[in-house]
């Protein structure tokens, strides 16, 4: 998305994972290397977490707060999952005032039609992979609760805050449904961030929602959305399973990541970081013990960018 600075347009679709490109090699990584630490992070916070143990395995200024963008997206479909009794085939029907926010912001969008109606499910596929900020209006204005837009969505960043203090996130503050802070304060650290990610790749929905390169979703009118993840490490990190992109003029640009290998899972996460995949790759490259050869998947050029 374009969380607090703005890129692109894009559109949206169901589960299907576009196959990618990835070409990995993998080789041995010396005792030096590994003793060491991932070497040559540009990023200005990060952290490493091997998620089984819960275990941190590095960090670079794991605790300074930064802005973290679309990144915050995590928690606006957690507090949607994590809902008590939530039906995900709920019906919800785009309204034109979520086409205005993202216009008026420059934001970026998974293009949701006026009166088109989706399934809750398919509002996140929406959120995640083209980091829309209108699908993060829509259910914020649907899991909010008050009489208006405005109350709404301010009770369900409540929420968020709310989520956050009872995952243990201490140093984190939401004042945006989406990363895009009307105040500056939408602040979070690399260690919160990856407590958050834990907790949202637990979730079967979640993570089968964030692994997918690609889909393509049905309104109930029959209109098609196909959206393209803007999380370029899917399809060329091998093991690669998810999970968010983020970029903002003050954020800089983000990205919460996880892999998956033998069994192993290792959640990371950059703020702040020009080289963000390259440093994922390192990152979990020496968490791993091995050296990858990765080649970015590309987006098609009418893919948002985020």
């Amino acid at each position: 998305m374009t969380a607090g600075g703005r890129p692109a347009v894009r559109r949206w679709g169901v589960a299907v994972v576009a196959s990618t490109a990835a070409v990995s090699v993998l080789v041995p990584m010396s005792t030096a290397q590994a003793a060491a630490g991932p070497s040559g992070i540009t990023a200005k916070g990060a952290y490493l977490l091997d998620s089984g143990p819960n275990k941190k395995l590095w960090s670079k200024s794991a605790d300074t707060r930064r802005q973290m963008a679309s990144t915050t997206k995590i928690m606006t479909a957690m507090v949607v999952l994590d809902t008590r009794g939530v039906d995900l085939d709920r019906k919800v029907t785009v309204k034109q005032a979520y086409r205005d926010y993202v216009a008026r912001e420059g934001a970026s969008t998974a293009d949701l039609k006026t009166g088109d109606k989706l399934k809750v499910r398919q509002i996140l596929y929406g959120l995640m992979l083209p980091s829309g900020c209108d699908a993060a209006l829509a259910l914020a204005d649907t899991f909010g609760t008050g009489s208006t837009r405005k109350k709404r969505t301010k009770s369900f960043i409540s929420k968020m805050n709310k989520k956050a203090d009872e995952l243990g996130m201490s140093k984190t503050d939401f004042d945006s449904f989406d990363g895009i802070s009307p105040t500056g304060k939408n602040l979070s650290t690399p260690r919160d961030m990856a407590k958050l990610a834990r907790h949202a790749m637990k979730n079967s929905t979640f993570s089968g929602v964030v692994k997918a390169a690609s889909t393509k979703q049905k309104a109930t009118n029959g209109r098609t959305y196909t959206w393209y993840n803007t999380n370029q490490l899917l399809g060329s990190y091998n093991g690669a399973i998810g999970i968010k992109t983020g970029t903002g003029t003050a954020a800089g640009p983000c990205l919460v990541f996880a892999a998956q290998r033998g069994g192993r899972t290792i959640v990371g996460v950059v703020l702040n970081d020009a080289n963000r995949y390259t440093d994922a790759r390192k990152m979990l490259d020496w968490a791993y013990g091995t050296h990858t050869a990765m080649k970015l998947r590309q987006l098609p050029k009418s893919a948002q960018r985020d």
